[in-house]
């Protein structure tokens, strides 16, 4: 029932109508991981406002192996684009924290980087007229495969109601290099595919989105679990009223 052609269209059109609206002759600030989600997001807001308003932010914390691919996709598009390495700065609040005396766990370790990352987004969107674009994907907010206030912030989501599949059929679909399209993502940290980490694929997981299916009753106790722990992410944060 996806129509490929039709929910892009419209998608270029629901980020055009967004910036008319909340950022009028604003940039859209994109952080490139050279993978499909922030390639298609480029890809979207080049479409609806033109290269000249987007602006790519390549974010290696030290070296990062697949740095090309980033390049490859600012290049592709034409975008301007600029390189921040973050590791000083990472280092930096983990330095400072044990300095406090606090035992670093893996999990901040694993979360910070993307913390950071959005936090050079943000500077840079605020001294070059910006908004910052959210590059998840239904599939990964579905079992909480984001960062909150890391990648799953920004101030418009072009592919949140957008499963894996479907995002790669607009990038597809918009003629993006296909290694991009077809990227395998990673966390970058453990050497393993996130598809690794999760314990079932994305094409599995975006079944049973859509179409309620999915034959292995372990894994899909896993989805369900993994949803309602992390459903929190995905909703504003919670105000006391009285």
């Amino acid at each position: 029932m996806f129509d490929v052609k039709k929910v892009t269209a419209r998608a270029v059109e629901w980020i055009r109508e967004w910036f008319e609206k909340n950022g009028k002759g604003c940039n859209a600030v994109i952080g490139i991981s050279g993978g499909k989600d922030s390639s298609v997001v480029a890809a979207l807001c080049v479409q609806a406002l033109g290269k000249e308003r987007v602006i790519g932010v390549l974010m290696p914390n030290g070296e990062q192996s697949d740095i090309d691919c980033s390049k490859q996709l600012v290049d592709f598009l034409g975008i301007k684009h600029y390189v921040c390495n973050v590791k000083s700065a990472v280092d930096g609040v983990l330095s400072a924290l044990e300095n406090c005396g606090v035992e670093i766990s893996k999990q901040t370790c694993v979360n910070l980087p993307p913390r950071v990352r959005m936090a050079t987004l943000y500077a840079l969107s605020q001294s070059m007229n910006g908004r910052v674009a959210n590059t998840c994907n239904l599939s990964e907010d579905w079992v909480g495969y984001s960062t909150r206030y890391g990648d799953a912030a920004g101030d418009f989501s072009p592919l949140g109601k957008l499963t894996v599949q479907e995002v790669k059929a607009i990038g597809k679909y918009l003629g993006l290099p296909q290694n991009l399209v077809e990227k395998v993502p990673s966390d970058g940290l453990s050497g393993k595919t996130d598809e690794d980490n999760l314990g079932f694929t994305y094409a599995v997981l975006d079944k049973y989105i859509r179409e309620g299916v999915i034959e292995d009753e372990e894994i899909k106790a896993k989805i369900d679990r993994l949803h309602a722990l992390n459903e929190f992410k995905l909703k504003p944060i919670p105000c006391f009223e009285f």
